[in-house]
């Protein structure tokens, strides 16, 4: 069976995010940073490749220039159990210039997406019309407010 691990691209900040993601999420580590070889496309001695470990997900960081830039057709997505997860997440992937987006979804400082969510979410769709009133109550969240969203979800439904 072959390893499989998510490579990011970054310009120059490979080592910049390892150290904020590994520092973000408890039990995390980098695991090696590969210098740029003499003659490679990078400065020589400069971090090519990080690979580092976020709750047992090995992810690389490769310094490979401006050419490519991160999307929101990638995101990384955590799901926790509290609005205290939630809350503390957001904040430090928003911090030093993070851009917040809707549904729980945000852009950190080197533009990577991330969604934050809360778990049981997924099991709401068993039941349709408390799925349904949770979606529309999500829908106009910028982060998610558990509170708000199971109140949404178990309101009782409007007569016709």
């Amino acid at each position: 069976m072959p390893d499989i691990a998510v490579c990011l691209w970054f310009d120059d900040q490979a080592e910049e995010a390892a150290a904020l993601y590994t520092s973000i999420f408890p039990g995390s580590r980098i695991l090696s940073t590969i210098p740029y070889p003499e003659g490679a496309p990078g400065p020589a001695g400069s971090a090519m490749l990080v690979t580092f470990e976020i709750n047992g997900l090995e992810i690389q960081a490769l310094n490979g220039g401006p050419a490519f830039t991160f999307s929101e057709a990638v995101s990384l997505v955590i799901t926790v159990d509290t609005q205290e997860e939630i809350d503390r997440y957001w904040d430090a992937l928003l911090a030093d210039s993070g851009q917040p987006s809707q549904c729980g979804w945000l852009k950190d400082k080197f533009g990577m997406s991330w969604q934050i969510t809360p778990r049981g979410l997924e099991e709401m769709a068993a039941e349709p019309e408390r799925y349904q009133r949770a979606m529309t109550a999500l829908m106009g969240m910028v982060k998610i407010d558990i509170a708000a969203l199971e109140a949404a979800a178990d309101a009782a439904p409007q007569p016709a």
